[in-house]
């Protein structure tokens, strides 16, 4: 029991600090929290925490393992998401709103922020690499594997989401400021370029990186 709780006390003080760390999760609930809608950031982060579940539940099934061995695996799954980052991210640069309305004044469809979401994490294999050789390291002798790398995956899930929570909490008081058209241009480029750096990123990485 005692190995249990150091365990889970050293993942949780870990997962917290990479959670935290600015990456392109972080970039997709800020730029989505910043058109003044508190739901589509919370249906972004709980498609980003829902790509996070399924990776938990793929390694704990054996199956991320695939990712760390077979090097074709590894190469589709990397083009297809270097190609979906790069396309979003060039759509932010090439046509950037200047409102958080579409062409016709309506509001995006309520499914797309959460399957952006789910996308930029589920077609990143090295947030697979990363579950695979990082919820091992936690898993104390004796315990059930499968089991446990799950509920770990399902405390980073929370994690994630306090984190998107206080992201979205963080722009409300500044909501009418960030309403403005030259910082709405502004946030769709930056993201924009987020997109693309890490679409790069990953497509020209290695996989040890």
């Amino acid at each position: 029991m005692h190995s249990v709780l150091a365990s889970l006390i050293a993942f949780v003080a870990a997962a917290s600090l990479l959670t935290i760390t600015p990456g392109l999760d972080t970039a997709l609930v800020l730029r989505t929290a910043a058109g003044g809608s508190p739901q589509k950031a919370t249906l972004a982060g709980l498609g980003i925490v829902t790509g996070c579940l399924v990776w938990a539940a793929l390694v704990a099934l054996g199956l991320g393992a695939l990712l760390a061995a077979s090097q074709l695996a590894y190469t589709i799954l990397r083009w297809t998401g270097a190609a979906y980052l790069l396309w979003i991210g060039y759509k932010m640069l090439r046509n950037p709103r200047r409102a958080f309305k579409t062409a016709t004044g309506k509001d995006e469809p309520r499914e797309r922020p959460f399957a952006t979401g789910v996308l930029t994490n589920l077609l990143n294999p090295k947030v697979g690499l990363f579950y695979v050789s990082f919820l091992p390291q936690f898993v104390p002798p004796n315990v059930p594997v499968g089991p446990y790398m799950l509920m770990l995956g399902a405390i980073h899930a929370m994690l994630g989401l306090i984190w998107f929570a206080c992201l979205i909490a963080a722009t409300r008081p500044i909501a009418s400021w960030l309403q403005k058209p030259v910082f709405v241009q502004a946030c769709d480029q930056l993201t924009g370029g987020v997109f693309i750096a890490f679409g790069l990123g990953l497509a020209l990485g290695s996989r040890r990186s």
